[in-house]
């Protein structure tokens, strides 16, 4: 015997209204006819809200919602899909930067947790999706953030776990568009896992082995760890998800779920940059 609760979702009624919204125009593009959905939009963005903001499992959101898993699972990424299409691109990201008045950002890698089964990678013996970061299965999602707060400002696609940042960096397509920004006159900062991109963002002196670093260096290094610290705050901003500290949907989700996270992180506090 299961026993009915009340339970209150962590989300203004501004976020749910936008996402509502969203799923209305969607039903709309796909010809969808009014009565044939099991659940409103309305319920549908709750849905999709809770899945987030707890991990709630899918079959307790079904039954929470008298409907199939099937129709959970499908109504799950449809939410998921409209949301990550509204994350603003690194360019707009980056003049919307410039227009607040930041003359830096700062870019870092975090890698999701996924319990998927492992991949064969493109070498023998090794595992895509195996992180030697996090020594689990996982994503590596770029994020680019303010340099006052840490507060994210862009998320790239998802690479393999097994990737590390400066590959991933490579791969996101991001490394023109930062360019441009750099040209302009504006910083990137970065830690040492990006040390093969030193030409165009700005990392700390690496100490050589057995030797320790000159006192200018390593006064330039506090600074920019100073500086640079604040970004790591991106990453838990985005982590408060709990949806997001272990996807079971398919590591090659797990980029459009963190655009998803971002896109109801700027709606929830009125802010994107």
């Amino acid at each position: 015997m299961s026993l009915a609760y009340v339970g209150k979702l962590q989300f203004s009624e501004s976020t749910v209204l936008r996402l509502a919204t969203l799923l209305i125009a969607e039903r709309e593009r796909r010809g969808t006819r009014k009565g044939t959905r099991a659940l409103t939009p309305w319920a549908q963005a709750v849905l999709v809200l809770r899945w987030f903001r707890d991990g709630i499992r899918i079959k307790d959101l079904c039954d929470d919602n008298d409907i199939s898993s099937s129709a959970g699972y499908r109504y799950l990424h449809e939410g998921v899909a409209v949301l990550a299409w509204q994350a603003p691109d690194l360019r707009n990201a980056l003049l919307a930067a410039k227009a607040a008045g930041y003359d830096h950002v700062v870019v870092d890698g975090t890698v999701t947790k996924t319990d998927r089964v492992s991949t064969p990678g493109p070498t023998k013996g090794v595992d895509l999706w195996w992180s030697g970061k996090i020594k689990n299965h996982g994503g590596n999602v770029q994020v680019v953030s303010a340099p006052d707060d840490g507060w994210p400002l862009w998320v790239s696609d998802v690479r393999p776990g097994r990737e590390h940042d400066t590959t991933a960096l490579r791969a996101s397509g991001a490394l023109p568009v930062l360019a441009e920004w750099s040209g302009a006159g504006g910083g990137v900062l970065a830690d040492l896992g990006y040390e093969g991109l030193q030409d165009q963002v700005a990392i700390p002196y690496k100490k050589p082995t057995g030797e320790d670093l000159p006192d200018d260096r390593r006064k330039r290094n506090m600074i920019h760890y100073a500086l640079r610290g604040v970004g790591e705050r991106a990453n838990a901003l985005l982590k408060y998800f709990k949806a997001l500290r272990n996807v079971s949907l398919g590591p090659w989700k797990i980029g459009l779920i963190v655009k998803a996270a971002l896109v109801i992180l700027h709606t929830e506090h009125g802010r994107t940059t």
